[in-house]
């Protein structure tokens, strides 16, 4: 996120507004008095975290809460390994957080400058068949209402809106502070390694089923998966870290500072890009180590992009995956990003991606300087007509009619929203769009 000149706009570059004011809320009763400000003035309002999604679901032209000071450990419960933290928390300062309690997150995506409640409320996931997306962690917030009361959802206090508000995409009030359930600190086993894309393809299910968290990268033009297999051991696990000078040269040198270059290099001359994704693929992905559990998981992503993501049942992910590769070839485009695939476990979200079913999840991105419309669309019908959903902080074209038929308890999240947000103090463009006027 960033703001100049009275502009904000996020990480991507593809959202912008100027807000009509701008807060900057430390504490709970900062935010209070900010919507009781806002609603005084009849200004609609908006917290944004790091601005990391893709949509506008942040955009906020009356009141925008930078929530950047609103940060922290508000308490631990040590015997159920439950920590609460303040809303603007971002994921990467977590694991320092937690560390002095002998704690860590279940599981976390591939990018960490989120914010907890941004991450959240957008449907934000990793990958593992038994682990499901960052939301199910949550066991409780505290959120502020349009009329500046403090709302407690608990599994004892107002607990029928927990699976609405633990990925709320930001339409039910200003969340303040979220408990999440954490595990005891762990370690992850990776083993990175360049395969035939055929025989991953082939072997798609097992491997996801096999393994604590499996993924995999595919670069277009090439016939190789970079595929990434996590296994969770105890903390006290003996660990073998990348070396620093190795690690600086695959994730810095290599996935960041020569991929910026070659990016920019085929948006001007195409045809170059299959050279550079084979030597791509020759350069990085094999590799074995064992660290901390969230320096396994997340990675530095210095070059800007924009993306889109579906989640399908996971038993079609292979089959969609295959469509989208014939796509790229029959289309001829040139797609110097790679192709990411990863899985989640069904959950009880009403609107999480993996509401109700395995899900597997297919990621496409384009450098940020190329116009990504006529690729994005092409692959959104084809994760469509394979019961996909799209990633609520990701780029796709759906609107409330069609997110109606793709999620079961959808009418019952409305129905809340309905009654916390009756007059659509937090609404905006976006969620008009996804969840109706």
């Amino acid at each position: 996120m960033t703001r100049m000149g009275g502009v904000w706009q996020n990480w991507a570059r593809n959202a912008k507004v100027r807000p009509q004011r701008v807060e900057r809320p430390a504490s709970t009763a900062a935010v209070r008095r900010a919507v009781l400000a806002a609603s005084l003035r009849g200004l609609k309002v908006k917290a944004v975290g790091a601005g990391h999604s893709f949509t506008p679901i942040a955009v906020a032209p009356g009141v925008l809460l930078d929530l950047d000071d609103l940060t922290g450990v508000v308490a631990v419960d040590r015997e159920r390994s439950r920590a609460t933290l303040r809303a603007g928390t971002r994921l990467h300062a977590i694991p320092a957080l937690l560390r002095p309690y002998g704690l860590a997150m279940q599981n976390l995506g591939d990018i960490d400058r989120q914010s907890i409640a941004g991450a959240t409320s957008t449907g934000t996931h990793g990958t593992g068949a038994r682990f499901g997306g960052i939301a199910t962690q949550i066991v409780g917030v505290t959120l502020v209402t349009p009329t500046g009361d403090i709302l407690t959802v608990t599994e004892d206090e107002n607990s029928e809106l927990l699976p609405a508000v633990a990925l709320g995409l930001g339409a039910l009030g200003i969340l303040v502070e979220l408990t999440i359930q954490c595990v005891p600190a762990f370690v992850l086993h990776a083993v990175e390694r360049p395969e035939p894309l055929d025989d991953v393809l082939a072997t798609l299910d097992q491997r996801a089923e096999a393994s604590d968290h499996f993924e995999f990268y595919w670069f277009p033009h090439t016939g190789i998966a970079l595929t990434k297999t996590n296994t969770r051991l105890p903390g006290d696990a003996p660990r073998h870290r990348l070396p620093r000078v190795a690690r600086w040269t695959d994730d810095e040198l290599l996935a960041n500072g020569m991929y910026r270059g070659v990016c920019a290099i085929g948006r001007v001359v195409p045809p170059l890009t299959p050279a550079f994704s084979r030597l791509a693929v020759t350069l990085t992905g094999d590799r074995e180590y064992t660290d901390a559990s969230h320096r396994v998981f997340t990675q530095h992503r210095g070059v800007r992009f924009r993306e889109m993501e579906y989640a399908l049942p996971a038993e079609n992910t292979a089959a969609a995956f295959g469509q989208l590769r014939q796509l790229i070839e029959e289309r001829g485009w040139r797609i110097s990003f790679p192709v990411e695939v990863r899985f989640a476990a069904a959950d009880g979200l009403w609107l999480s991606t993996a509401s109700g079913r395995p899900t597997g999840y297919i990621a496409v991105h384009r450098y940020w300087r190329e116009d990504p419309t006529d690729y994005f669309e092409a692959v959104e019908q084809i994760m469509l007509s394979h019961g996909g959903r799209p990633h609520w902080g990701k780029l796709h074209t759906l609107d409330a009619a069609a997110l109606r038929e793709r999620y079961q308890r959808y009418d019952d999240f409305v129905a809340v929203r309905d009654r916390l947000d009756p007059d659509r103090m937090f609404a905006n463009r976006y969620l008009e769009r996804v969840l109706g006027p």
